[in-house]
């Protein structure tokens, strides 16, 4: 039997494949395709010489015995079958495929071939760009990996960085391959692919951050849902200006037009696409109905300290909390404290940035509070007879599986580094909570005379980033000793929550001395303010906890302004 295509090395990088077969020619349309280096090659009408083109760049002559000589003639694309029996060099015929490249849900032979894509049995693999499949059951929808990674782009291997002005995204392969076809009608360009996953990780996002952003536009063709919206939000986030989303109407997905006959429907809603922004309006009944019904209500994780979530719940999300002191009183202690609290008892993802403590440091801080015992030197650790692989599990069951993850910013343009960071935690590690120590830290770093101004633009940032994002920003502020705010005064008033320590630093008594007083000074969403518990600190384990003595500590006087 004759066969229509043929494989062999690329003519354009022979040197560079060992051999290997990643170049197909269609013996019937004289044509051909590298599905290594997206090189798409045809036959000259007139002279019969091999011509090519990778992505929407210039044509040139490619030369039959590897490599290729360029040519300042720009020829238009010729597909036509012509006379002459010119072939690349090295093509062998294709006489055994694992798998078939069988039609299924619409998707035609070609367009299988194309991505790669073969059935066996019941079996649809899905290659991926290392070579891993993702295996379909056809009937019963489950799913298998086979030497799958999760941070790859199935079809990416397919189209060269900045091939075209524009890519598409799907949420699953099946769309892709349905896009492709839709879209391209027998062309070999305008790529589309596809997440691994409708969650995909942040390290995905990483990886493939370069490759998405040569494209000028980026065309998310995904389900009207919260997956589907978390993806346009973490798009919008990496690559602003340039995310378009499609109305899918009353389809669900690509295939979905595909298999019901619409392929035109979807072409014209992929032309039709709008710019996406996380902004919008909301007016009439509808609308006011649906944001009544949608959105979601503010989420809060308890704290440790249980008379302070009496008055405001926990850690809110979707705004910022602002923890305002005098120096010394005892502010990134509890930090620490509600830190740990957050990843060990609750599970979630914290992010930190303290700019005036070593990485050690904070390690060492998290580690303490695991132990419930001082190691926060080495001294410390050895003194209260914790050994070092103790001190080592003790650290990695906060630190590990990236819950708790610490983060840096550039000095010389702190405050825009500072948001891009945050996005950062949220986008790659997920954050549920952001901690900022402190407010005027940032302040001299740009500048006393632009200080206050720049910490007012970077405060409705950050509200709009939590409430974006649905994640707590927890901040903290040093007031001075009159208890006024220095520079951060505007990040206050964009606060949701106000939460004020006081501390006796001077006093005669050793308790009343380790002991600071909570108040809750604003409460946005439910107006309950007041006194709010006390924490301890016990100067042997370094650690504070909340204070739950049948004796009352003095409450100390307090500023009106404080």
């Amino acid at each position: 039997m004759t066969m229509s295509e043929t494989k062999g090395q690329c003519p354009a990088h022979t040197a560079d494949t060992n051999g290997s077969d990643s170049y197909a020619w269609n013996t019937s349309k004289n044509q051909g395709y590298c599905h290594s280096c997206g090189l798409v090659t045809w036959l000259h009408q007139d002279t019969g010489e091999l011509w090519g083109r990778h992505g929407n760049g210039r044509n040139f002559k490619v030369n039959p015995s590897g490599g290729y000589t360029s040519n300042k003639e720009d020829l238009p694309f010729m597909g036509e079958k012509c006379e002459g029996s010119f072939m690349p060099k090295n093509i062998t015929e294709v006489t055994e495929q694992k798998g078939k490249y069988e039609p299924w849900r619409g998707i035609h032979k070609d367009t299988m071939e194309h991505f790669g894509v073969t059935t066996e049995d019941d079996k649809v693999y899905f290659k991926y760009p290392s070579g891993g499949n993702k295996i379909r059951k056809k009937l019963a929808k489950e799913f298998f990996a086979q030497g799958l990674k999760s941070d790859e782009l199935f079809g990416m291997q397919l189209f060269p960085a900045g091939c075209s002005k524009m890519v598409t995204v799907t949420e699953g392969e099946l769309d892709a391959m349905s896009a492709w076809q839709m879209l391209q009608n027998g062309k070999f360009m305008n790529p589309v692919v596809s997440l691994p996953s409708a969650t995909p990780s942040g390290k995905l996002w990483e990886k493939c951050k370069n490759w998405l952003d040569s494209f000028d536009k980026i065309i998310l063709s995904v389900d009207n849902d919260e997956p589907g919206r978390k993806v346009a939000e973490v798009a919008f986030d990496l690559f602003p200006g340039k995310v378009y989303l499609m109305n899918h109407g009353q389809h669900k997905d690509a295939n979905d037009f595909l298999m019901n006959g619409d392929g035109k429907a979807y072409v014209s809603a992929w032309w039709a696409a709008k710019k996406y922004s996380p902004a919008g309006f909301v007016s009439g009944s509808e609308d006011w109905l649906k944001a009544v019904r949608e959105e979601t209500p503010y989420e809060y994780t308890e704290t440790p300290v249980e008379a302070l979530n009496k008055v405001m719940r926990g850690w809110i999300k979707g705004g910022i909390t602002v923890v305002k002191a005098p120096p010394g009183v005892g502010k990134t202690s509890l930090f620490r404290y509600v830190q740990h609290d957050l990843v060990r008892n609750h599970g979630k993802v914290v992010a930190n940035l303290a700019m005036e403590e070593m990485k050690a440091t904070t390690a060492r801080g998290m580690a303490t509070y695991e132990l419930n015992t001082n190691v926060n030197t080495e001294e410390d650790q050895h003194f209260n007879y914790i050994s070092d692989e103790k001190f080592e599990e003790a650290l990695l069951n906060v630190v590990g599986e990236e819950k708790f993850v610490s983060f840096d910013i550039d000095p010389h343009d702190p405050l825009e580094s500072t948001l891009k960071q945050c996005k950062h935690a949220i986008t790659i590690y997920n954050a549920d909570y952001i901690f900022i120590d402190h407010l005027q830290r940032l302040a001299y770093l740009s500048g006393v005379d632009g200080a206050t101004s720049a910490l007012t633009e970077l405060g409705v940032k950050l509200v709009e980033l939590s409430k974006r994002r649905n994640v707590g920003i927890i901040c903290i502020s040093h007031v001075n000793n009159d208890g006024h705010t220095k520079y951060a005064k505007s990040v206050e008033e964009e606060a949701i929550v106000l939460l004020e320590l006081q501390r006796d630093k001077l006093a005669e008594d050793a308790d009343d001395k380790n002991t600071t007083h909570l108040t809750v000074t604003k409460n946005r969403p439910f107006a309950t303010t007041g006194p709010a518990g006390m924490l301890r600190y016990d100067v042997d384990t370094t650690m504070v906890q909340e204070y739950t003595g049948l004796v009352e500590p003095k409450t100390p006087n307090r500023e009106e302004d404080f």
